[in-house]
């Protein structure tokens, strides 16, 4: 593809909405010059690393120790099977075919969906506010790791209650905790009772969290260049160092206790709907299919860039790295088990806080722990600022895509418009760094994370494999790539996908479960609060809907034919050079820039 280059937008063509309908509420108005990426690698490892992050060694490993063992990995393949690789492949195509972000390409592909891609750009940035508060924690352990001993590897802290810690000695106490669980609860956190309890704000994570936010800024700020240089080391460092960990963990005493607890199932968990809901959860949480991302990123391809190999391969390094941290984590967990007397079973904490408790217990079994404490940590804050990347760019494209020939007039560059939306984050993110800021993430993350993200993925399907249908959705693939996709994935879109999201959202409601952390367990109010943040995103879908059929005109049955009639999502393939042009299988449609 050769060096990053800009290029032109294609110009509007006919309007085929019916008789009688309003066209866009909004002028057209075609988006400033756009970037491209400069190599095909850097889309792919940039697609990997975002993919690929914390939660692949955290939320992985916990979802599997508490959802059966090794039966969880089942409805975990068969999810991925059946959404996870098809509805990739589906957030891709829309991306490098309409060449936009989220909002103006499911706009363009439904108007009365247009709501979907303003929540995929709300549920983003509630996200990456609360997201970068573990890459504060990372910085935080890894400024702390340069000293021996490790602070977190003793009692004899002032920060520990003697009488419940456990420093390593067998002691017959379940009740006891570790020396890490302390030092991440009682010194990283300095927790509080609850949420209702917010405390102070705790200064040294505010300096980290500001520096936290300046590293995101200044691998993105000028745009896909700089990202897709960043990823290259960002997105294979990680990969080196759970390899040195399994290989040291492996030959740990109590280690294959922890295995067999990972690989044994609990056939019986398989008749438990809300561990299959947990698997399609962690599917979509893991891969990043509903948070706009993957169709900001693959809007910067190139037209004919084969986008059914990235799939594949980004689907497929993401879940075997899931299934491979499973095996770091659980290593070091029954190695903990073995070493405090308490059962595999006990070990595991809540949220993040396993990738902070459980990882850096083994480093004392490890020659020069500090040093491996510093390529740990740093690897986290690698493997968190990947997917940071992306969920930021989502709303930085939005913006550019939508208002940028403004923003320019007004901010003059576009550095300037990503420090604005950086700087607004940054102070989202503030709760979650007082003494109570843990109960405050992990509520965001329940109604952000699991219950946004089920109803977004949910009416993305819908929008796009139903009413846009895979049958347009195969022809936009041809187009590009000079063949359909096989029939494994239109049935996925036509069938098999649509079902089982369906399936999951419904057993979300009727299974809904409230938030908790640990043991604590929220009031109601803070309940009600999960459900204003949820509704922060999926709020914009009736509103997109009201709007659209508001603005239409003629009877009820034209409004909905109106809205429901896609509006030119082709962009021009002028770029490709002219012998790789192909000829549009199906007559052109309004350009997307008409949709919204």
């Amino acid at each position: 593809m050769g060096k990053l280059r800009s290029v032109k937008t294609a110009s509007i063509s006919q309007d085929f909405s019916p008789a009688g309908a309003a066209s866009s509420p909004l002028p057209p108005a075609p988006p400033p010059a756009r970037e491209r990426w400069s190599r095909r690698a850097e889309f792919t490892l940039a697609c990997t690393g975002y993919a690929v992050g914390l939660g692949n060694v955290w939320r992985f490993p916990y979802l599997c120790y508490r959802s059966g063992g090794g039966a969880f990995l089942l409805p975990y393949l068969v999810m991925l099977a059946l959404c996870g690789i098809p509805l990739l492949l589906m957030e891709m195509s829309v991306g490098q075919y309409t060449g936009l972000g989220p909002v103006r390409a499911l706009a363009a592909i439904c108007p009365l969906f247009k709501g979907v891609g303003l929540a995929t750009v709300a549920i983003s940035f509630l996200l990456c506010s609360y997201y970068n508060v573990i890459i504060t924690w990372a910085l935080f352990y890894l400024v702390n790791s340069c000293q021996e001993p490790l602070p977190w590897l003793s009692c004899n802290n002032s920060w520990n209650e003697v009488d419940s810690c456990s420093d390593g000695v067998a002691r017959p106490n379940s009740t006891l905790q570790s020396s890490s669980q302390q030092y991440y609860s009682k010194r990283v956190l300095s927790m509080s009772g609850g949420l209702e309890q917010g405390g102070a704000l705790r200064w040294e994570l505010f300096g980290l969290l500001i520096l936290a936010w300046v590293l995101v800024y200044l691998c993105i700020f000028k745009g896909v260049k700089s990202t897709g240089k960043v990823v290259y080391f960002t997105a294979t460092f990680p990969y080196v160092i759970l390899l040195a960990l399994l290989i040291n963990n492996a030959m740990l005493p109590g280690a294959m206790d922890g295995i067999l607890y990972y690989m044994s199932p609990q056939w019986d968990q398989l008749l438990n709907t809300q561990v299959w809901v947990n698997a399609a959860a962690q599917i979509f949480n893991s891969i990043g299919i509903g948070f706009g991302s993957l169709i900001s990123m693959s809007s910067y391809n190139a037209f004919d860039n084969n986008i059914i190999q990235d799939t594949l391969f980004v689907s497929i390094i993401n879940s075997a790295t899931s299934i491979f941290a499973g095996f770091v984590v659980f290593s070091a967990i029954g190695f903990m088990s073995h070493t405090h007397g308490v059962p595999v079973q006990d070990i595991a904490t809540d949220g993040p806080g396993l990738v902070f408790v459980v990882y850096p217990e083994v480093f004392s079994t490890l020659p020069v722990p500090p040093l491996w404490a510093v390529l740990f940590f740093f690897m986290l804050l690698c493997l968190g600022l990947d997917s940071q990347f992306a969920m930021v760019e989502v709303m930085v494209t939005t913006l550019m895509d939508s208002y940028g020939a403004t923003l320019l007039r007004l901010l003059r560059r576009r550095e300037v418009v990503v420090a604005a939306v950086c700087g607004l984050a940054l102070l989202l993110g503030l709760p979650n760094i007082t003494q109570g800021g843990i109960y405050f993430f992990q509520l965001m993350d329940h109604y952000t994370a699991i219950i946004s993200l089920t109803f977004l993925a949910c009416f993305e399907v819908v929008a796009v494999c139903l009413v846009y249908g895979s049958s347009r959705l195969s022809s936009n693939i041809e187009e590009m790539l000079g063949r359909k996709p096989n029939i494994f994935f239109r049935l996925c879109w036509m069938v098999a996908s649509p079902c089982l999201v369906t399936a999951i959202l419904v057993f979300s409601v009727l299974q809904y479960e409230p938030v908790r952390y640990g043991d604590y367990v929220y009031p109601a109010w803070a309940e009600g609060l999960g459900w204003v943040v949820s509704l922060l995103s999926i709020g914009w879908i009736p509103l997109g809907m009201a709007h659209t059929l508001y603005h239409a005109q003629g009877t009820l049955i034209q409004r909905l034919k109106w809205s429901v009639t896609p509006r030119a999502v082709r962009r021009s393939d002028w770029e490709a050079p002219q012998s790789k042009r192909r000829p549009s299988p199906t007559p052109p449609l309004v350009t997307a820039q008409t949709a919204f």
